[in-house]
């Protein structure tokens, strides 16, 4: 099933766990880091501060972030694609407690730059050299409010090694250790599979195959009640006793100054995605019709309508990406294909790899990887488009500096959501089969529901579980309870949950790696249906404006980098936009559903 096209080669980054270079990377990293505390503490708060100074600072700070983030982007690598081994394990570990000292050895330049006078931050920034600099320095200095003495700043530091952080590589080490016994279709006793596999089969054609396995999914995560609960309990109490220790006003401030939002923008996005929820229900009722159901279960949301669904193979998958990739750009069809030539996808299930997937764009001068769990369906050439969007993403933005490199985290999923509408519309627009049609706007619909709908759900899901965390320690059945209030907020009456869909909440990795991330996922869909919108106004002249975009990574806040395609996040009618076209793709699908 492997090939050199399917498998990663991480041997660009470094030949295996115990490589000399990336020992001596580390240890090199250690001694930068006391020689540019040596050089410049004490340095950079100083009312004598001069451009020069600074941006030697800034040089120095970005190399040896460099050569530490180097060795710990291929630990995550090796610890994704197998847990298993103690060597990986071992690795993880020591990069990440080598990342914890070195930070807390380099905090004080961050520190020391929020103390830099207003009128000598102004004056240094127009400098050139400064000013190209001049979105990272910012932003850093948004936090000031909330930032500590570098001592105090230090000690928290120390103590996420053996706290938060402790408890994520918990949850996954023990979620990717995960075996179930199941009996897969087509055979005749059950058998140990992933994770990924019986998710997989909620796209089965038989309604009972999908909830037995979905139900075998979730109830392994219930078995292991006690765990994944004190994970969810410690990190949920974590991050409320530092919302205390730093005097934030709100337990999504954090967050929104991550992401160069505004609570209002983003509490306005969430109130006008529960006003369309409607549109959700609609497209239920309608896929109930489809399958010939008395009742949808929301084991029955991601049915094939025909006998099983197309199945793709990977090289299959390839193929239809690039070319809807090439149909709106070559260049962007280009840089994707990188990933399969030079060896950058992991692409299929296997025993101790991350579930899901993902792209890791590290930094500029690295090039991302990709890892999948490809089963074969329509979804997974979906996944595809849409973690090779991500590449493209990291791709095109490699000429930002090392702090500008990242987008802001709601511009993060511009380039994948994208990529996934490319595909649809490329496969719509050659298919000749009204059935297929019929399946592939199923797909995309659900695609949207699943990124805005059901990513509302589950940040309204995390706020009410951070805010009752706040109050006293959870049982599961609280955080239970929680999960089927907010679901059911969103069913209504047109899909009936199972039973074990109560542990919905425990596999999602989301909740423990990043708090209130989801958002972030429906600022990104709804604004790729503005972009796409604009795309079919303005035809060829949009691809420049749109790679301009991507490649201005995080260089500026979203609003800025959204002027130039005539997008205003200020407008209270653009959220209603997005799901004004949701709508548009409904009625083409009921056109399709009503043709004689």
């Amino acid at each position: 099933m492997t090939s050199p096209e399917s498998t990663w080669d991480l041997s660009p980054l470094y030949g295996s766990p115990d490589d000399s270079k990336l020992v001596a990377d580390l240890e090199a990293a250690q001694q930068l880091a006391q020689k540019f505390r040596q050089d410049f503490r004490g340095r950079i708060a100083s009312e004598r501060l001069s451009p020069e100074a600074l941006v030697s600072a800034l040089k120095r700070y970005e190399e040896l972030q460099r050569l530490i983030l180097k060795p710990y982007f291929y630990a995550q690598l090796l610890f994704s694609q197998d847990s298993r081994p103690a060597a990986h394990k071992a690795l993880l570990a020591r990069v990440r407690e080598s990342w914890s000292s070195l930070a807390e050895t380099t905090l004080f330049f961050e520190l020391e730059v929020l103390r830099i006078e207003e009128v000598l931050f102004a004056a240094l920034l127009k400098n050139p050299e400064v000013a190209a600099y001049g979105h990272y320095l910012r932003q850093l200095r948004a936090h000031a409010p909330y930032t500590l003495s570098e001592e105090v700043e230090q000690a928290v530091k120390r103590k996420d090694l053996s706290g938060k952080e402790a408890f994520t590589q918990l949850f996954e080490e023990l979620t990717s250790s995960f075996r179930f016994s199941f009996t897969l279709p087509g055979e005749s006793e059950p058998r140990e599979v992933s994770g990924e596999e019986l998710l997989a089969l909620l796209h089965h054609p038989d309604g009972q195959i999908r909830e037995n396995a979905f139900s075998t999914f979730l109830r392994k995560h219930a078995e292991q009640e006690l765990p994944l609960t004190a994970c969810f309990n410690n990190l949920l109490l974590d991050h409320g006793k530092e919302v205390e220790l730093r005097g934030y006003p709100d337990l999504m401030t954090p967050t929104h100054l991550a992401c160069e939002t505004e609570a209002d923008m983003v509490e306005r996005m969430m109130q006008v995605t529960e006003a369309n929820y409607g549109l959700a229900r609609e497209y239920f009722e309608l896929k109930r019709q489809l399958l010939g159901l008395e009742r949808m279960k929301n084991t029955d949301i991601y049915a094939p309508l025909g006998t099983g669904g197309r199945e793709y193979t990977f090289a299959q998958a390839k193929t239809v990406v690039l070319d809807a990739f090439a149909g709106f750009s070559p260049q962007m069809a280009n840089m994707a294909e990188k990933f399969f030539t030079e060896g950058r996808i992991d692409a299929f299930p296997a025993p101790g790899k991350s579930g899901g997937a993902f792209c890791m764009g590290m930094m500029p001068g690295l090039a991302p990887y990709v890892l999948l769990n490809h089963t074969g369906n329509l979804r997974d050439l979906s996944t595809l488009a849409h973690e090779l969007g991500h590449g493209v993403h990291f791709a095109l933005s490699q000429g930002q500096n090392f702090f500008q490199y990242q987008a802001p985290l709601p511009m993060a999923e511009t380039a994948s959501v994208f990529g996934e509408m490319l595909l649809t519309r490329s496969l719509l627009d050659k298919e000749p089969d009204r059935q297929v049609k019929i399946e592939l706007l199923c797909a995309k619909l659900e695609d949207i529901i699943a990124t805005t709908f059901r990513q509302n759900v589950l940040t309204r899901f995390e706020l009410a579980a951070h805010k009752k965390r706040g109050a006293g320690l959870l049982a599961a059945d609280d955080y239970c309870d929680l999960w089927w209030q907010e679901n059911a907020r969103l069913f209504g009456d047109a899909v009936t949950m199972i039973e074990p869909y109560r542990w919905g909440w425990a596999y999602i990795s989301h909740f423990i790696h990043s708090r209130f991330y989801c958002y972030s996922y429906v600022f990104g869909e709804l604004l790729v249906l503005a972009l796409y919108q604009k795309y079919r106004e303005d035809g060829t002249d949009f691809v420049p404006r749109y790679l301009e975009l991507l490649a201005a990574g995080g260089s500026a806040p979203p609003q800025t980098l959204l002027k130039p395609l005539g997008i205003d996040l200020a407008d209270p009618e653009f959220w209603q936009k997005g799901y004004d076209f949701v709508g548009e793709l409904l009625k083409e699908l009921r056109g399709l559903v009503e043709k004689p």
